[in-house]
């Protein structure tokens, strides 16, 4: 097929009416037309609507979308049964991209079928704006707006932007980027959970050639990214996974790996766009090239993660037409500027009540562990000094600066994974920002100031911090402290999603900050907080219950040439812990079946706690029976 003559995208400044017709007819692999809304949860929306009818409605649908009701998306307490109407507006503000259907060749152009998928508001009955993509557009109006304010009201920060006054923005810019990491097998391959372990341990896949099939599928993709625009800047294996095999047909065959692929920055919103789209594209390419592609945050227990590490940055255009980021320091011998230090620690202050929003399943919690390059500890690294740019992987939140280059001054958010809905991480994190700018404008700090309250010692007194915390560290904090230091200088990270989300009733304060320029209110977090209880109990009843019976399934006695007494204890080590988590008596019932009772009670916290004492239970069967199999020959 010939790429060139194939659609990728419609940008902003051509989707007009007239331009939009012109541009579909000379494009007539493109079929249908699909308005994508997105709602609390990160689910996003997709019809067909031919063509010929999108381009005879246009105005009409421009106008008023389609209608969908309350079954269809997530929007708990906001789009019930009795109240459904919910409608999908078009965004004309961002992106519209083609969807391309790689196993459905058009006989007349010889070129996939395509949809274009246009980003789009959702609409509760015909006046209540509603879903993730319009929290964050909400977000970056507040912010802009806000932070225009700050400046004008507290100009003795505009010596450390390098500005005479707030009359010289033109306009706050607000810029994101994701990290795209993926798990890529041969369909129905099971994970060796050792051989996974043991090479992630002797990084023997990091940053290796890839081969076979998933070269192809990779280098397709990254081609075909970069059709639509995305400027990928690399892609390459990651810590995870095994050498594939290579049968006698001289194909590869159980492939079991892991990929990133990163791309440019983007304003904030078309990167949370640009991130569904990529996921798409990805997704199908290595379909089309005979793989499953998984996004799960922890799609396999002792082996790495998928991480989605966020970038945020914040930057200014100037009506003298110049471009500045509001984080770089002028002057070269400190970090940052007052507002970076300020949105730093507002994250770090604020994290309580992002996270939420950021580890909202069982997966991402299970990511979140020592000895997987994922962080565990609200703390960030800036560097040991501002020469020396950081590059410490074992913190929350990131200090990213590279000398010389002015632009490039941003904070990477660690926590998210590709399940994490794009649109709420950027929102919340720039409203916890916000509102650490806010005081540190406010109380007219300097960046030497700043750098003594960010690097505080525990139980000192900050204008800002908590005292009983310690927010920067340039260790290795899973190496260099304890369990136990951790959780007091760093706060305990929660382990059940309900810990995480009981967060949002424990900070009352804290969560009046997304609260500002009425971004989120009180129906659209009772709206969340019932989406994530739901999907965290459902989940955890049938499916998570289902993948430990599955293991214990697994753990069956072997018959070897000879057992002896160590063989017998082992065995009966590994009985006893099955039996415990999945086996009822008439006298005692299981861990899983007290765990499905505790939630059809509603009783959450006996079920968050039951939940981390099968998962620990679960761990120590596998390492029972490993020790029992090692010993069979």
């Amino acid at each position: 097929m010939d790429s060139k003559k194939m659609l990728y995208k419609i940008s902003p400044e051509d989707n007009g009416k007239d331009s939009v017709r012109s541009i579909l007819e000379k494009h007539p692999e493109v079929e249908f037309v699909s308005l994508v809304g997105v709602d609390v949860w990160g689910y996003s929306t997709d019809e067909k609507i031919p063509v010929k009818l999108f381009i005879e409605d246009y105005d009409q649908m421009m106008k008023n979308g389609v209608q969908t009701d309350g079954s269809s998306v997530m929007l708990p307490k906001i789009a019930e049964l009795n109240n459904a109407k919910v409608d999908i507006i078009p965004d004309k503000d961002v992106n519209w991209y083609v969807d391309y259907n790689y196993g459905n060749i058009s006989e007349e152009t010889g070129l996939p079928v395509g949809t274009l998928r246009i980003p789009s508001l959702l609409v509760h009955n015909e006046t209540l704006e509603v879903g993730s993509r319009v929290i964050l557009k909400k977000a970056i109006k507040e912010f802009k707006k806000e932070l225009v304010q700050l400046i004008s009201d507290n100009d003795y920060i505009c010596k450390y932007i390098g500005i005479y006054s707030a009359d010289d923005i033109e306009d706050i810019v607000l810029t994101s980027a994701t990290e795209l990491e993926f798990w890529v097998k041969t369909p129905d391959d099971i994970a060796d959970r050792e051989q996974l372990a043991t090479s992630q341990t002797l990084k023997e896949q990091y940053w290796k050639r890839t081969v076979g099939p998933v070269r192809t599928a990779l280098e397709k993709a990254l081609k075909v990214l970069d059709c639509y625009g995305f400027e990928v800047e690399m892609g390459h294996k990651e810590v995870g996974g095994v050498k594939a095999k290579l049968v006698g047909t001289g194909s590869f065959d159980h492939v079991m790996e892991q990929l990133e692929i990163d791309w440019k920055y983007a304003e904030a919103l078309q990167a949370a766009d640009n991130e569904a789209q990529v996921k798409n594209i990805v997704k199908d390419i290595f379909r089309y090239n005979g793989l499953d592609v998984t996004f799960q945050a922890k799609p396999i227990e002792l082996a790495a993660g998928n991480g989605e590490h966020t970038h945020l940055g914040v930057a200014a255009n100037l009506k003298d037409g110049r471009k500045i980021n509001l984080f770089t320091s002028l002057d070269k011998n400190q970090f940052m500027t007052p507002i970076g230090y300020g949105g730093l620690m507002g994250l770090l202050k604020n994290y309580e009540i992002v996270n939420p929003f950021i580890s909202s399943t069982n997966d991402a919690l299970n990511r979140l562990k020592p000895g997987f390059e994922a962080p565990v500890c609200i703390v960030t690294s800036l560097g040991h000094d501002p020469s020396t740019p950081s590059r410490n992987r074992t913190v929350l939140a990131g200090l990213v600066r590279e000398l010389g280059n002015p632009y490039s001054t941003r904070f990477e958010l660690r926590s998210p994974n590709p399940k994490s809905n794009t649109y709420l991480v950027i929102a919340t994190a720039y409203m916890a920002m916000l509102d650490g700018i806010r005081a540190v404008l406010e109380a007219g700090k300097t960046p030497e100031e700043l750098e003594k309250e960010i690097s505080k010692e525990y139980g000192e007194e900050g204008f800002y911090l908590e005292r009983d915390r310690v927010y920067r560290s340039e260790k290795n904090v899973f190496d260099e402290y304890t369990p136990a230091e951790r959780n007091k200088l760093f706060g305990r990270a929660p382990e059940t999603v309900w810990e995480n989300i009981s967060a949002l009733d424990a900070n009352p304060e804290k969560l009046q900050v997304l609260y500002r320029g009425d971004v989120f209110n009180d129906l659209t977090i009772a709206s969340y907080k019932e989406a994530m209880i739901d999907m965290w109990q459902t989940e955890l009843s049938v499916r998570i219950i289902h993948e430990y019976q599955d293991i214990v399934k697994e753990c069956v006695k072997i018959q070897g040439e000879e057992e002896t007494d160590l063989d017998a204890v082992n065995w009966k080590e590994v009985r006893d812990l099955k039996a415990y988590l999945m086996k009822d008596s008439i006298e005692k019932k299981s861990l899983s079946t007290r765990i499905r009772k505790a939630l059809t009670d509603k009783d959450y916290p006996l079920a968050s706690l039951l939940q981390v004492e099968m998962h620990n239970k679960i761990e120590e069967l596998i390492e029972k029976y490993s020790e029992y199999k090692k010993n069979i020959f």
